[in-house]
């Protein structure tokens, strides 16, 4: 099952900075909803805990990350691979910043591919809740840029 999603918003800070923010899995991943925790291999590879529930196929999803994309200050993208209770996901979250004004316009897209038990049972709450579980994290990162 495939679920994608785009949007865009803007904030007051400029590109570099926003890319900086972006970049920095440190400041970037806490505001992932439902984080535990975070361990960084490298520059570009990290691995995210979070939290994953739906009915009652409940546990702790390790999703491994890495910044595939790093084109500073107008483009990054994180590639990432996991194991969620109950099946596989595969990831791409995708940021375009362009100068707008004195701030950054930011152009962001995502694409998660899930497999397993966990599309058999949850079936269309899936995509629902990858939106709202996204809205949140885009509303984390609005907060965080101001």
């Amino acid at each position: 099952m495939a679920i994608k999603i785009t949007g865009e918003f803007e904030v007051k800070r400029n590109p570099e900075d926003v890319f900086d923010f972006l970049t920095n899995p440190e400041k970037f991943a806490p505001l992932l909803p439902e984080f535990q925790g975070m361990s960084k291999q490298d520059e570009t590879h990290f691995t995210v805990k979070v939290n994953v529930g739906i009915s009652y196929i409940k546990g702790v999803a390790d999703v491994k990350m890495e910044l595939a994309e790093n084109e500073r200050p107008r483009r990054a993208q994180y590639k990432g691979q996991g194991s969620v209770a109950g099946g596989n996901v595969s990831l791409t979250a995708g940021f375009d910043l362009s100068p707008n004004g004195e701030g950054t316009k930011v152009a962001w897209q995502g694409e998660a591919q899930v497999f397993g038990r966990l599309t058999s049972v949850a079936g269309g709450l899936l995509e629902p809740l990858g939106k709202k579980q996204v809205q949140k994290l885009i509303d984390g990162l609005q907060a965080a840029l101001i």
